[in-house]
């Protein structure tokens, strides 16, 4: 599996386009702008973009779906409470091509790659986590050494009641976040204060 980042926009957005290296078969995930960056990977690199993932429907990951969804065809995947909160971009989606909807429990297959969908409310009504092989790709969820605000349609405790179900999961992973560096889920159990602070180890004073 190879995961490629591509830094869009004026926010920084972390655009995923990550490749079954035996098929060439790849996801792109939060499209959020500069198709044309996008486009140009997949084509320099002969890739075969099978679905398009939205962690969130927060206008700096979408802002590029529909071009790369016209040019690709690929079928998008969003969690459904993402058309009917108040995600600030959602209306971009409504009426793509191809929208499929992905919910708890669902897995995507993409070449040999499969994609395991966690519903992670808490940034956005809507926002999902998902997980890869030893990859995970928690939209504006989790950050290295932060969270997503939780002011723009959020909510604290759905977004610390996240923070604990990603921490409790068994292993680690290598953590692709919506923005910023990546960094590891051990690193976030050990030093994220919000992490440590939605599992009580920072109760407040």
């Amino acid at each position: 599996m190879l995961v490629k980042t591509l830094v869009v926009g004026q926010l920084e957005t972390n655009c995923y386009v990550v490749t079954d290296e035996d098929t060439l078969e790849c996801a792109i995930i939060d499209p959020g702008a500069e198709s044309n960056s996008i486009l140009d990977y997949l084509e320099e690199n002969r890739l075969i973009p099978r679905a398009i993932f939205i962690t969130h429907g927060h206008f700096d990951h979408i802002m590029a779906l529909g071009e790369v969804q016209e040019q690709t065809g690929a079928p998008v995947y969003v969690n459904e409470r993402e058309l009917s909160s108040d995600a600030h971009g959602a209306e971009r989606i409504v009426g793509t091509p191809g929208l499929r909807y992905y919910a708890e429990g669902d897995e995507i297959a993409v070449g040999s790659l499969v994609f395991r969908v966690l519903e992670t409310p808490g940034h956005s009504a809507g926002g999902v986590t998902l997980l890869c092989g030893e990859a995970m790709f928690p939209g504006d969820t989790l950050f290295a050494g932060s969270c997503g605000r939780t002011d723009l349609g959020g909510d604290m405790e759905q977004m610390e009641a996240s923070l604990r179900r990603l921490s409790a999961l068994p292993g680690d992973f290598e953590v692709y976040p919506g923005h910023a560096e990546s960094t590891t889920l051990e690193n976030e159990r050990r030093f994220n204060y919000y992490v440590k602070h939605a599992n009580s180890e920072f109760p407040d004073q």
